[in-house]
């Protein structure tokens, strides 16, 4: 009897044996591995920005971008990852779990750590992170019992409880975009689910409740409403632009400004939105695609690079300067409270000096446009560096250049501090009674002012030099240094062009 026999089998590929598990896991346990995966990207974005203490946007801002599938779950694990995150670091520190491998997704570990101390997961499922946690349960666990004992604490809630930052309770302010709904259709459609009022402050803005989540509403979806504070409204408001008007707006991104400019205008003239930094511009040109207005040119570049005098800025007649900031102000909406940096570091004095020079560089070169007639200056900040000091440096350039600080929503009670002449015409929000911190200064020219481009008041303006560094508008031209080696071949060519000359005169000079 012949026996066949059977071909050999070819090995897995490394993989394989990954990919066969999660064929096998259950709809709910592929959705909660994708989902730790998800967030954990989210979270090394976070943290990352966080340490250079430059963080891209906020963390909300990250978790609702179009890069992010299942916001909801991705937000509610985040957020709750960096609220235990100090316990979390300790346990993992304390139970020598990461090795130099997983060291590397440090993040992922962070995340599944919550799972299985404060989660709802019974079991990790799905790879091999997750095997390799789930081996180490009990010394995780053993290490959360000893830092009980350390913190003397009986209770993991009572250890949450003595981790845990306050929290904040606010409104939920809406903004309607009137450039594709009237206000009286978007309340009524929002009426149908939630308790909507009207803000008696903002035009077109409405007030939901606490923790109103819209994140999946049609309007928001459709870009018929943008949920934004009562603060971050009161900016374009203030600089209450005309339709038809020509407007730029500084330092643009995310957009919510520079769309609500756009629906002040009701769609007509010109805003020039600038922005420098490359991981903003895409959500800038996400938020004004999804506003509908057609009168928004974006800018990649640097307001500070534009030609105050090119005739493509000869007809600007209003500016919106809400630049980098602390964000001291809105740190509890920001959700910064819950980053390592708010628990060991206040803002330190060098990072506020550095963001107050940028500040009021910019707010000189918006002054010097010379057919502007409104300057908005804005910050989320409670820091009186980056506030009231920023004013009252340029304040003898703008009086010199025609400009004048004028009230701005004169109903509100709350001004700035008694620090420069003129600080009742400042606006301030205060984050303990407003919920959030806020500065607004409005400086707008004198109707009977004779344009001016030179400031005599020992302020130097930047110089605009004509250049072709864009296509379309006119750019101050930056001076870059020669490098060595080209300052070394010059030399070399010279010296040797040199020697050539005294070669030829020396050949031609006549004999004796």
């Amino acid at each position: 009897m012949v026996r066949t026999q059977r071909p050999a089998t070819k090995p897995k590929p490394p993989g394989a044996a990954v990919k066969l598990e999660q064929r096998r896991l259950s709809s709910a346990d592929r959705s909660a591995y994708f989902a730790r995966r998800e967030a954990s990207k989210v979270l090394r974005t976070v943290l990352q920005g966080d340490a250079r203490r430059r963080a891209a946007c906020s963390i909300k801002s990250i978790v609702y971008g179009p890069s992010v599938r299942n916001k909801r779950a991705t937000f509610a694990l985040v957020c709750q990852t960096l609220k235990h995150l100090r316990i979390i670091k300790e346990v993992l520190e304390s139970g020598n779990i990461l090795n130099s491998k997983w060291k590397k997704q440090e993040e992922l570990m962070y995340i599944m750590t919550y799972d299985i101390l404060f989660g709802k997961e019974a079991s990790l499922l799905g790879g091999d992170a997750e095997k390799f946690l789930t081996g180490r349960k009990g010394s995780i666990q053993s290490a959360l019992a000893r830092l009980l004992v350390s913190k003397k604490v009986k209770h993991v809630d009572d250890l949450i409880e003595l981790y845990q930052p306050p929290g904040i309770s606010k409104p939920c302010f809406v903004r309607v975009n009137t450039l594709k709904v009237d206000v009286d259709s978007a309340s009524r459609q929002l009426s149908e689910q939630f308790k909507v009022e009207r803000d008696a402050l903002v035009p077109n803005l409405l007030i939901l409740p606490p923790n109103t989540d819209l994140h999946s509403h049609p309007l928001v979806l459709g870009g018929s409403v943008f949920v934004q504070g009562r603060a971050s409204s009161m900016v374009a408001t203030a600089l209450d632009p005309r339709p038809g008007w020509q407007v730029i707006d500084a330092c643009a991104a995310p957009g919510n400004k520079t769309v609500h400019l756009a629906a002040l205008m009701n769609g007509k003239g010109k805003i020039v939105a600038c922005e420098l930094n490359k991981d903003r511009i895409k959500r800038l040109e996400d938020t004004v695609k999804l506003s509908g207005a057609r009168n928004i040119e974006i800018f990649h570049g640097d307001f500070l690079n534009l030609d105050p005098h090119h005739s493509s800025f000869s007809q600007i007649r209003a500016i919106l300067l809400d630049p980098s900031c602390s964000g001291s102000g809105t740190a509890a909406q920001r959700l910064d409270h819950l980053l390592p940096s708010h628990s060991t570091h206040d803002d330190d004095t060098e990072r506020l000096n550095k963001l107050a020079g940028f500040q009021k560089k910019a707010l000189i070169h918006a002054l010097s446009f010379p057919s502007v007639e409104k300057v908005v200056y804005s910050t989320c900040s409670v820091n009186r560096i980056e506030n009231e000091d920023v004013v009252s440096s340029v304040l003898p350039l703008a009086s010199s250049l025609g400009f004048e600080l004028s009230t701005p929503f004169p109903q509100w009670t709350r001004r700035g501090l008694p620090v420069l002449q003129g600080s009742d015409h400042l606006l301030r929000m205060d984050p303990a009674e407003d919920k959030e911190g806020f500065f607004i200064a409005l400086f707008t020219k004198k109707a009977t002012c004779i344009d001016s481009s030179q400031a005599s008041s020992g302020i130097e303006l930047p110089k605009a030099v004509s250049s072709s560094c864009f296509k379309k508008y006119g750019c101050i031209e930056k001076k870059r240094p020669v490098p060595f080696l080209v300052w070394n071949r010059m030399w070399r060519f010279s010296s040797l062009a040199w020697q050539r000359r005294r070669a030829l005169q020396h050949d031609h000079r006549p004999k004796e």
